[in-house]
């Protein structure tokens, strides 16, 4: 399966503090300084509920 990545819109640009997601069923997500060291999954209901909670602040 060859997940498409995209960086995070709050992501720091300048200073290489991004967050990488790549979302469907599963939402994987990692940060790319360190992506040897793997991702995590998210169930994409979970994901969504998150980000709803998170624009809402």
């Amino acid at each position: 399966m060859s997940e498409k990545w995209h960086k995070s819109s709050y992501s720091d640009g300048g200073g290489g503090h991004c967050v990488e997601v790549s979302e469907g069923v599963t939402t994987l997500v990692r940060d790319t300084r360190n992506r040897e060291l793997g991702h995590l999954h998210v169930p994409a209901s979970e994901w969504t509920a998150l980000l709803n909670t998170v624009r809402g602040w």
